[in-house]
């Protein structure tokens, strides 16, 4: 491709030559003399944070607030010197002219940044100021007198276009220099060839994308859109933005969960928030919130997978653990070397009664257990030794004494381990589903059928559909460890403050000063402040238990109840963005989104619907329309803005070779990906492993209907869709599968 001849060789222009006319001075000059000033500023601003953040990895972590603030602002540090590093003039993403006669300038950007001087250079994306730039339509310039968008590549600017707003700036009354493009290089950018990751789309964020975007995160917001809508830009951009300007959000850094339908999905859009200077946001999906869901198959019943997709077992779980925190009923004698005291069912009862509301289990357990002691300890000196400090001296035992004498009972600690035992979630939920009177039990709303059809040989087989169901356990069971984790850390506290100890005295010892001011050292609180915590065990946690302070849940159509209890069990706040389209739910969505999501406990709910289709050409949209509203009427299909060229071909699976060769030689310059999607996701791995290597194979991929969920492709090819399945689950297959093109779509059948 020849370029246009350029004013000077420093230019971030490097415009193709049919677009030569963009390269007047009058249009690009000021721009080129601005980001000669960002170069500067980001060589220094790269600088400074790098040796900022070297400073704080150097100091000691400490603990308390201290150790929390520096973690932040190494993160914080980190996440931005990351994004400079990553970028460089191509951080602008565009500029802004006022309308206000003053002909105003401003450049936005990814990130904020000002020059020596405290000059703003760029404004964040993200900031109220810059929502114009996104915002402004010409029903409502928002006080723009126009607007102008840059396309980078490799570092260059290779097109721009400019929108003016209002009539003065059309007619030149404000002198605004501009390539009067509008939208049409915006529309043919939509066209771009795709690749095995989510490409930049920040700098074309529209304005019924940018209003979801920039909505407070407080209660549940769905983002209900169809194919092509930008659903899943939505979601990520509104990732970062909340981080950066919620300042519930901002005060616990990290406190955002992002959830995919699939792994294939999470490395396509993995690229996006790190280039949105966000890298410390947590992914996954919800087979991935469970160490088991790595390997856990889908269920092979679809009875038994319905049967589990209701809330009846999650909720089967609170009664299954309560079985085993019942206080004896007959009381118990507990000696001691001095005497012996009754300890009676009301007293297991008050000491059952000890533990905060929620809290797991077997961290109760210790609770009890110091409950029990210490009625021991008091009834013991209430009744045999009305006065324990006058019976100390008189050589009685002492309260630690008892304590101790108590806490070695044999017969004490052998009914207590009756009445409350250590728990494993993994031993409850297997015996619900080999037990069949214990989930009778538990779960009083299940049929005996359904109670006889959940059974199972091996208890521990775990499927997809069992994943909630443990979820729930473990929270309400808790770490079946916890008991000698205390310990170990009250241990390594006590060794930690005797060696402070020892030198405190050492200190004392050597001061020679006439103020002996070492002797302040010896005071209690001085003391306890200089143990530090971080020498003390670790408690190793999984950080995707949460809790969250909001999450966004992509493709939310296929969420069971179930499911919605595992991330509302990790989302206290009820902060949410939901994501998704009703008319690509394979199992049917026969409620409006307010009607399931109030259902299952989400709470108020407010909807956001787009309905702009800006990757499906009109051509797919205009085949893939009938295919689904044949099985869902009232689908929210919408409306393609570009048409591009190719009409829909029909074939043989025969040509499937010949459709894969054709391509391939037409882009052998490794430009697009493309995928064939089957029943059973194999067709394009047959059809690729007999030829002979070929340049750019491995661009084209063999997925199934589910895994293509929420990707996009320049092409798209079907093999036998008929096989998909019947129904709602083969038409919403059908209508996923078709809609995933973003230029040419191809349907082989036998």
């Amino acid at each position: 491709m020849t370029t246009a001849h350029h004013r000077t060789s420093t230019s971030a222009f490097a415009l193709p030559e049919h677009l030569s006319a963009k390269s007047d001075p009058d249009l690009v000059a000021d721009d080129d003399a601005h980001f000669a000033a960002i170069a500067a500023s980001l060589g220094r601003r790269r600088a400074e944070d790098g040796s900022r953040l070297d400073a704080l990895r150097r100091q000691p972590r400490g603990s308390g607030e201290y150790a929390l603030e520096r973690d932040a602002e190494i993160r914080r540090l980190s996440s931005r010197l990351l994004l400079l590093r990553r970028f460089g003039l191509d951080l602008v993403l565009g500029r802004m002219v006022s309308s206000d006669g003053s002909g105003t300038t401003v450049y936005v950007g990814r990130t904020g940044l000002t020059d020596g001087d405290g000059h703003r250079l760029l404004i964040d994306w993200r900031s109220p100021a810059a929502e114009p730039f996104f915002a402004a339509t010409h029903a409502h310039p928002l006080g723009l007198a126009s607007r102008r968008r840059y396309r980078w590549t490799r570092g260059r600017i290779t097109d721009y276009w400019d929108e003016v707003f209002t009539t003065e700036g059309l007619s030149g009354g404000l002198q605004v220099h501009a390539a009067l493009d509008d939208q049409s290089a915006f529309i043919a950018s939509l066209g771009a060839h795709r690749t095995e990751r989510m490409r930049d789309v920040l700098g074309t964020i529209q304005a019924d994308q940018d209003a979801i975007i920039r909505a407070g995160s407080r209660g549940a917001l769905v983002v209900d859109g169809g194919p092509g809508t930008g659903k899943t830009v939505v979601a990520l951009h509104r990732t970062a933005h909340l981080l950066y300007a919620d300042e519930r959000l901002r005060r616990h850094r990290g406190g955002v969960l992002f959830v995919g339908p699939h792994e294939p999905y999470l490395a396509y859009v993995a690229d996006v928030l790190p280039s949105l200077g966000e890298d410390g946001v947590l992914t996954t999906t919800v087979r991935g919130l469970l160490p088991e869901g790595a390997s856990a198959p889908a269920e092979a019943d679809p009875r038994v997978a319905d049967l589990k997709a209701r809330r009846d077992l999650v909720d089967a779980v609170e009664p299954a653990v309560r079985l085993y925190e019942e206080p004896p009923a007959e009381p118990l004698l507990v000696e001691a070397p001095w005497d012996e005291v009754w300890l009676y069912p009301e007293d297991w009862a008050e000491a059952f009664d000890a533990p905060d509301s929620g809290t797991p289990h077997n961290e109760a357990r210790e609770d009890v257990w110091a409950a029990l002691l210490q009625i021991l300890v008091e009834t013991h000196s209430a009744a045999a030794h009305p006065n324990a400090a006058q019976d100390e001296e008189n050589g009685g035992p002492s309260t630690e004494l008892l304590y101790r004498s108590f806490e070695g009972n044999g017969d004490l600690r052998a009914a207590f381990a009756r009445a409350w035992p250590v728990l494993r979630a993994e031993e409850i939920v297997g015996d619900l589903f080999t037990v069949p009177a214990y989930l009778s039990r538990c779960a009083p709303a299940l049929e005996p059928a359904e109670v006889r059809s959940l059974q199972r040989a091996d208890p521990q087989a775990w499927t997809l559909s069992d994943l909630p169901i443990l979820d729930a356990a473990r929270r309400r069971i808790g770490d079946p460890d916890t008991a000698w984790k205390r310990r170990a850390c009250d241990q390594a506290r006590e060794r930690n403050q005797a060696a402070m100890n020892r030198v405190i005295d050492e200190l004392v010892a050597a001061d020679d000063s006439e103020l002996q001011e070492m002797t302040s050292l010896k005071t209690e609180d001085i003391r306890d402040k200089l143990v530090v915590d971080e020498d003390l065990p670790a408690e190793v946690r999984d950080p995707l238990t949460g809790p969250f302070e909001h999450i966004v849940v992509d493709e939310a159509q296929e969420l069971t109840d179930a499911e919605w209890q595992m991330l509302l069990d990790r989302c206290p706040s009820r902060s949410l963005t939901i994501v998704g389209d009703r008319a690509q739910a394979r199992q049917g969505f026969t409620e409006s989104w307010r009607q399931r999501l109030e259902r299952v406990g989400v709470g108020p709910v407010e909807i956001a619907t787009l309905t702009i289709n800006y990757r499906t050409p009109e051509e797919v949209m205009a085949e893939a329309a009938p295919v689904i509203r044949a099985a869902i009427p009232d689908a929210n299909v919408p409306t393609s803005v570009r048409a591009s060229g190719n009409a829909v071909r029909h074939g043989t699976v025969g040509e499937l070779d010949q459709v894969l060769d054709a391509w391939l030689e037409e882009h052998d310059q490794g430009e697009g990906a493309a995928v064939v999607i089957s029943a059973d996701g194999t067709a394009a791995a047959d059809a690729i492993q007999g030829k002979a290597p070929m340049a750019g194979r491995d661009r084209v991929r063999s997925l199934t209907p589910a895994l293509a969920k929420g990707l996009e492709f320049d092409l798209v090819i079907l093999v036998n869709p008929q096989d998909f399945g019947t129904g709602i689950e083969g038409a919403v297959d059908r209508y996923v599968a078709m809609s995933r093109a973003a230029r040419q779509l191809v349907i082989l059948e036998d």
